[in-house]
Parts: structure tokens; C-alpha cells; sequence
């Protein structure tokens, strides 16, 4: 990474670029920023590629000046009238914004539903009323736009110190759980960025500057309230489900924390300074959870790959002991739903995968065909393992998961129940020979059961003979 910065003219942009892709979890990256920095030490792989990159810009700019000269001016009859223009300013206008600014949610929520139905004809995804989303005030987020409060604000800078710190840690404690506040309030969100509030300018530096200091974990709140309620939409798949279930444990506890702190306040015991000092570990934790909610959305990961980028972030978090805890409790408690469409696949050759989140998928083919048509065309389509669903930490072993369920298929196929014996609960750990072990276990049983199903019932070298 340090290589290509320093090779590169623009290496602010190469790093935004970088730390941009690194967020969305995108495979393969850090494997392709080796290659292109070993490439950047060979002179002569260089020199060809920059001799290639001029040949192929000299071809362009021909290719454009010969168009340029065969383009004929439209004729005075074809001018658009000044109506026509506004029309059309107005639709690139449109286009533009629209292509800036991110798809609503009901759109996304529509594309996945449609594309879930498509895959599960027979067993549509349920779909929530449609008062849940629109119940803006029922959301632990800002309601922006509406003036709930009839208080009438006294101006903070008129008021004492002491007064001000009181009137300030009240508010505080309201932004802290994604209530507006009298002299600080959240403002509107663009698009998917993170939660900006103002703060009344009128109020003591002093304390305006430790105000700044805790606002960060309303940002993170206010970030992970919305990523709870979207992702527990039937449409976003049962691990981001659990993941946002696992989050709203944890956001639940720190609302025990506001409430005690609230209760001090009303007892006068709270001073900001005491306040900044109890937030403190909330602050990190929220500033994690935020993170991950983040990386989620900006790769739009589900299934597979949201656990792989909880995988890597758990990993990334080594020697930060409490960080590397709370990732791996949210990433057991995300993979719970995979892992029990993984036991079905490789113990009883089931899929049951209504949200397309597993990395095996299932196509449906004419199995008839085989009686005119004699190769292994059926069994090679019928199941595929899609890339992208396949969690960082069972790469290496995506073959023998889809060999082991198509064992195990083939022979439900030809009427046979199978259950594999060995079969045990496949839990969320660090360590790969914890999964390696369960599925040589489940591959072997399945090899050995297909086998003797061949060999013994349906006596294949008879038939070969």
C-alpha cells in the first residue's frame, strides 16, 4: 500500500480509494494491492504497460477526431424550442441528483423482495404492514422537521455557568438516546452519512468544548439505531436480522446506562464533567458498532459476506481484547442462521436458504433430460457455490461443502433418507480447525455413503461388467 502512495502522482486518492473498498469488504483487495505493488518495482513491465497505455490513447484520439468530422450539424428545423430545453435541463438535473444520492429504502427493500420471490416461487418473503415504516416517531432516531416542544428557550448565554452546564448535561442526556435537545439538535441526514448536530453558539467555550467531545456517540447511536431498524426488515436475510438483533442487546444496556445517569440528574448529582467520565467505555463500543453498521451498508453485504467482513473485523481487532470480544459476539450470534442452513447441506443434503444469504444455490433443472441427453451436465448445474456468499473463514473449504451435500442429495434423490451420524452443531470460533474437522467428517460420511450406494444397492460393477 506505502509502495503504490509512493508511486502513485495522486496518492491521496489512491489511499480514499483504498480505505473506501477496505470498508465495503471487497475480496480479494489486498491480494491485487500486492500484485500492483510488485509491479511498480518492475521497470520493465512498466515501461510496456506505459507504452501500451499511449498506443491505445493515440487509437482513441483517432477513433474520436474521425467520428468528429463525420458528424453533421442538425438542420435549423431540428432546433428544440425553448420549452423542449427547460424540459430536458430539468431531466439531466434529475439524473444527476438522483445518481449522487442513494436509492430510498423502499426501493432496495422492493429490488430484494422481488428478487427473493423470484428464487422462492412457491413461498413468497413475508413483508411487514406498511404502518411500521411509517412511524417515524416509534424510532430511536431524530424527528427531524416537527416541533414537538412548546418550551420556550431561554437564550443559554444570558444564563450563569452553572446554569448552563445544568441546562447543557439535561440536553445531552436527551441527543444521547436521539431526542432533539433545546440548545443542541440533530440535523437533517443526506443520504447515508453520519448524524451532524448544532449546538447553540451562544454557550461558554469551556463547556461547548466538552459538548463536542461526547456528541460522537449520539453520531454512533443515532448510525446504529437506523442500521437496526432497516436490517430488520424480512428483506435484508436472517443474519443481518441477527446481527441487528444482537445490536439492539447491546443498545439496550446503554439505555440502562442513560436512565441511571438521567436519574442522578434529577438528584443533582450529575455535573458534565461526570458525564463525559461515565460515557466513556459506552463511547467505544458505540463507536464499533457504528463502524460495522457502516461497512455493512456501504458493501450492501448480506449472508456470506456480512459474516466475512465481521470475520475480518474480529481478526483486525487482535490485541484490543474488549473490541475483539464485542466483534465476536456479534459475529456468533450473526452466524447462527447460516450455520443452521450449513448443518442441513452437509448432513442431510438439504438447502433451505429463502434469502439467498449460502454460499451453495440451487437451480432448477429437468432432471428427465438425463434419459436423453448421457452426461454429468445435471449434477455439475444443479448446484453451484456463489463466490461472494462463501464467509472469509470456510473458503478453503467451499469444495468439499458443495461435494458433501450433492453426495448426500444424490442419494436422497434415489429415495434414501440420510442423516449423518457424526453430525454436531457448528458454532462461530476464530479458530479454522474447529470447522475443517466437522466438515471432513461430514464429507467423508458422505463419500462412504454414496459409495456403498453404488457399489452395494445399486451394484455398479454389475453394471459396468
Amino acid at each position: 500500500q506505502v509502495k503504490i502512495a509512493e508511486f502513485s502522482r495522486t496518492p491521496e486518492d489512491f489511499l480514499k480509494k483504498y480505505d473506501e473498498l477496505k470498508s465495503k469488504n471487497t475480496r480479494h483487495l489486498d491480494s491485487l494491492v500486492y500484485l500492483l505493488s510488485k509491479l511498480t518495482e518492475d521497470k520493465e513491465t512498466l515501461q510496456y504497460l506505459q507504452q501500451n497505455a499511449k498506443e491505445r490513447a493515440e487509437l482513441a484520439a483517432r477513433a474520436a477526431n474521425s467520428s468528429s468530422t463525420n458528424f453533421s450539424i442538425p438542420s435549423s428545423t431540428s432546433k428544440i424550442s425553448l420549452q423542449e430545453l427547460e424540459e430536458l435541463r430539468k431531466q439531466l438535473g434529475s439524473v444527476t441528483a438522483n445518481s449522487s444520492v442513494q436509492q430510498p429504502l423502499e426501493l432496495t427493500r422492493k429490488i430484494l423482495r422481488d428478487r427473493q420471490n423470484k428464487k422462492n416461487s412457491g413461498q413468497p418473503v413475508p413483508v411487514f404492514p406498511s404502518w411500521v415504516y411509517d412511524r417515524p416517531a416509534l424510532i430511536g432516531d431524530f424527528l427531524i422537521g416537527t416541533s414537538l416542544s412548546t418550551d420556550t428557550t431561554v437564550p443559554i448565554g444570558t444564563l450563569p455557568l452553572a446554569s448552563q452546564e445544568s441546562m447543557i448535561v439535561e440536553d445531552l442526556l436527551y441527543v444521547l438516546i436521539g431526542v432533539d435537545g433545546r440548545y443542541i439538535t440533530a440535523q437533517p441526514l443526506i443520504g447515508r452519512q453520519n448524524r451532524a448536530f448544532s449546538v447553540d453558539p451562544n454557550l461558554d467555550l469551556s463547556i461547548k468544548e466538552l459538548v463536542t467531545r461526547i456528541l460522537p456517540v449520539a453520531t454512533s447511536y443515532s448510525a446504529v439505531t437506523r442500521f437496526i431498524e432497516e436490517k430488520s426488515s424480512f428483506e435484508y436475510g436472517q443474519v443481518n436480522h441477527a446481527l441487528a438483533a444482537a445490536m439492539r442487546t447491546l443498545i439496550k444496556e446503554y439505555m440502562i446506562l442513560i436512565t441511571q445517569l438521567e436519574h442522578l440528574q434529577r438528584q443533582g448529582l450529575l455535573s458534565l464533567q461526570k458525564l463525559w467520565f461515565y460515557i466513556q467505555p459506552t463511547m467505544r463500543t458505540l463507536e464499533i458498532l457504528a463502524s460495522l453498521a457502516t461497512s455493512v451498508d456501504k458493501g450492501e453485504c448480506m449472508g456470506g459476506s456480512t459474516l466475512s467482513l465481521l470475520h475480518d473485523k474480529t481478526f483486525n481487532y487482535t490485541g484490543d481484547s474488549q473490541a475483539q470480544e464485542l466483534c465476536l459476539y456479534l459475529t456468533k450470534a450473526a452466524s447462527v442462521p447460516y450455520f443452521e442452513i450449513l448443518e442441513k447441506w452437509i448432513y442431510r443434503g438439504i438447502i433451505n436458504d429463502p434469502y439467498s444469504e449460502f454460499m451453495v444455490e440451487e437451480h432448477e433443472l429437468q432432471k428427465e433430460k438425463i434419459q436423453e441427453d448421457y452426461n454429468d451436465k445435471y449434477w455439475d448445474q444443479r448446484y453451484t457455490v456463489v463466490q461472494q456468499q462463501i464467509p472469509s473463514f470456510l473458503q478453503k473449504m467451499a469444495d468439499k461443502i458443495l461435494s458433501t451435500g450433492k453426495y448426500l442429495n444424490v442419494v436422497r434423490e434415489c429415495g434414501r433418507d440420510v442423516t449423518c451420524p457424526v453430525a454436531k452443531e457448528v458454532i462461530y470460533t476464530l479458530k479454522e480447525r474447529a470447522y475443517v474437522e466437522q466438515i471432513e467428517k461430514a464429507y467423508n460420511y458422505a463419500s462412504k455413503v454414496l459409495l456403498d450406494f453404488l457399489m452395494e444397492e445399486k451394484e455398479l460393477m454389475a453394471h459396468l461388467r
